[in-house]
């Protein structure tokens, strides 16, 4: 089952939307673990990534509140709009360069910077997703480069990446 490769691609997919591992853990965990190659690897994660921005950005608010009613999400609500809140408040950029500010958020590929608390960012500055979603994506790509690239250069590949590109 696990050499199949539909497993592999479905995995990296779903492992991509996964909040917090996103593209950052996708993308290593394709090439190391199963083996895909660079581009599958990155094309897969890039689009699984993509996929939550919208949903996350257009309809959390009314998730959040009805899930809210039950302690064991609330107790993740709460932490996610802690998070979200928190990064609004401590950077300007944000604040003052909104789209801008979402895509350096998102494009630095660090634990808590990804699209997730970036696309709920956005939906607590109550932007559309017309104005959130490319800042958001174009965040998702650049941060796959730069883990393609760390993957690569971590698993040896740098020429095989360069050579098959």
């Amino acid at each position: 089952m696990f050499e199949s490769i539909i497993f592999k691609y479905l995995a990296t997919f779903l492992i991509s939307m996964t909040p917090i591992i996103e593209l950052r853990g996708a993308i290593p965990i394709a090439v190391m673990a199963f083996g895909l190659t660079y581009v599958e690897a990155f094309i897969i994660s890039l689009i699984g990534n993509i996929i939550p921005i919208f949903f996350i950005v257009k309809y959390i608010q009314p998730l959040f509140k009805f899930f809210g009613r039950f302690k064991i999400f609330k107790i993740v609500i709460d932490w996610a709009t802690e998070r979200a809140t928190k990064k609004i408040q401590e950077s300007n950029k944000l604040q003052n360069f909104t789209a801008l500010g979402l895509f350096i958020f998102v494009a630095i590929p660090l634990p808590g910077t990804g699209a997730w608390v970036g696309s709920l960012i956005a939906n607590f500055l109550g932007l559309p997703v017309k104005k959130a979603f490319w800042p958001l994506a174009l965040g998702v790509l650049t941060a796959g480069i730069i883990m393609l690239t760390g993957t690569a250069i971590a698993n040896g590949g740098i020429q095989i990446l360069l050579q098959h590109s």
